[in-house]
């Protein structure tokens, strides 16, 4: 379950690429590409992939997200809370 106070890192099974203000996430088992299974970040989810480093939580991060972007902090929590749900059912972050 996902709360505020809840800290993640990303997955040591996802090779990343950063293109432009975009993020491709790629997940690799036993050194080969998942090519099926590639995960593209847009310019937002991409800043919230930089936050996301094992010792920010949640907070932080949707705090970050409000001030990044000039947003209520309620529309930041749904956004990251449904973000961060996302990329946990697809094992990128832990």
């Amino acid at each position: 379950m996902i709360d505020l106070k809840s800290v993640f890192s990303h997955s040591p099974d996802i090779v990343t690429r950063k293109t432009g203000s975009e993020y491709v996430l790629v997940p690799v088992a036993n050194n080969i590409a998942d090519m099926n299974s590639v995960y593209t970040l847009n310019e937002t989810g991409a800043f919230i992939w930089e936050l996301i480093n094992g010792s920010r939580n949640v907070e932080e991060i949707i705090n970050s997200l409000v001030e990044e972007y000039n947003i209520d902090s309620e529309t930041a929590k749904a956004d990251i809370f449904e973000f961060a749900e996302n990329l946990k059912d697809y094992l990128i972050i832990k």
